[in-house]
């Protein structure tokens, strides 16, 4: 449970007249180009425009999916940018139309849209928002539009949200409004990694009171996964990673049993299924490894089985024997864990509040802004579950 004590982090009157509708000036931490060291630089933010909201952010985690762009994606389109899009902060000011957010909100950035009006956003099948970036720039990873600039250069919003910086603009599709008592550096979390692996348990597998559960990889997303998986009443649920440091939080969020794949000759999925009597009923891919995905789902009953691709990657294709689902097995893929972002995202702040989910539990380190690379370095490393970074400390 979290304690009742209030966090407030104020942003007095005065300051939101002193910045409304001006440039701020304030620092970011900035990727100029692929696979090299983020940039602690002055940047200027511009003033939201129409539908817009200017939000200074608290906390802001660092999660795989900053690192992926920075060292995997390598999209040179997708540089200059600022990353991150884990975070928490409070409206400075809003632009004309804005109707549902004042100066002074507390909020999240949501890095998939919901309009509300297109086809996606009025299907109950998915959580996709036509009028994301993911709906034209997935690949690179970023907006073609942006209110951040530097040196003279314009700097690209990532996943359109860009936590690592002071204040960032966002259209008000894409901000999630919560309780004034929430504690940023902790629900900023739920702004990708613990409602990606949670969700993909209780939305996208759906997993059933009794079933027996496998997670690979325990990571933030997989341990929210076995967070899922252990309050959607599973009777068994499998830990799955190269690095047994992880296993004993996975316990306590719930893992019953613990697998780590190099200290068996044979694959992962006979494994499994020797421990199963036959494979498991659901299982969880928050690696993002095509390889992981595949063993994944041969690990799955046939029959019966659902095997989820939670992982992000866009690196190499997948594969697998058509028997695999011709025998009954279900393949399936999660992104936020398939939640409505605006409308769900509060309702998981107070889920936290109520302690029906953790999230203190994932934070191992605290550091300030300037101290971005180290915890990149520590993200790489496996030294870390969730860095959280105090952007604009109170």
């Amino acid at each position: 449970m979290v304690s009742p004590k209030l966090y407030t982090y104020p942003l007095s009157t005065s300051q939101n007249m002193a910045t409304a509708g001006k440039v701020i000036k304030c620092r970011a931490a900035v990727a100029w180009k692929p696979n090299a060291p983020l940039v602690i630089e002055d940047i200027e933010v511009a003033p939201p425009q129409e539908n817009e909201i200017r939000i200074k952010v608290i906390a802001t985690g660092v999660c795989h999916t900053d690192l992926y762009h920075l060292f995997e994606g390598k999209h040179e389109e997708g540089f200059p940018a600022v990353l991150g899009h884990e975070g928490a902060g409070i409206v400075e000011s809003v632009g004309p139309g804005v109707t549902d957010f004042k100066p002074g909100d507390k909020v999240i950035p949501l890095f998939i849209s919901q309009c509300g009006d297109c086809v996606f956003c009025k299907c109950p099948k998915t959580n996709l928002c036509e009028r994301s970036w993911t709906s034209v720039r997935y690949g690179i990873m970023s907006e073609a539009d942006s209110r951040f600039t530097c040196r003279g250069k314009v700097i690209l919003q990532f996943m359109g949200t860009s936590t690592f910086s002071e204040y960032t603009v966002l259209n008000q599709i894409a901000v999630a409004k919560i309780s004034d008592d929430a504690r940023l550096d902790r629900v900023c979390l739920l702004g990708c990694g613990i409602s990606t692996g949670y969700g993909a348990a209780i939305n996208t597998a759906q997993v059933t009171p009794g079933s027996v559960c496998a997670v690979f990889g325990l990571g933030a997303v997989g341990l929210a996964a076995v967070m899922g998986c252990r309050n959607a009443g599973a009777s068994r649920i499998i830990a799955v990673d190269i690095n047994e440091d992880k296993f004993a939080k996975a316990r306590a969020l719930g893992a019953t049993d613990f697998v780590n794949p190099k200290k068996h000759s044979k694959p992962i999925s006979d494994v499994l299924s020797d421990m199963t009597n036959g494979g498991v009923d659901f299982s969880l891919e928050c690696v993002g490894n095509v390889a992981v995905m595949r063993s994944a789902l041969e690990s799955c009953a046939k029959g019966w089985g659902v095997s989820v691709v939670v992982g992000w990657t866009d690196m190499a294709d997948f594969s697998a024997r058509p028997i695999q689902l011709i025998a009954g097995k279900t393949w399936k893929g999660s992104l936020f864990g398939g939640f409505k972002s605006k409308d769900s995202v509060p309702k998981l702040v107070l889920d936290y509040k109520s302690g029906k989910i953790n999230l203190d539990e994932f934070v191992t380190h605290n550091m300030p802004l300037e101290k971005v690379n180290d915890a990149i370095e520590l993200m790489k490393t496996g030294g870390c579950i969730r860095t959280i970074l105090d952007v604009s400390p109170k």
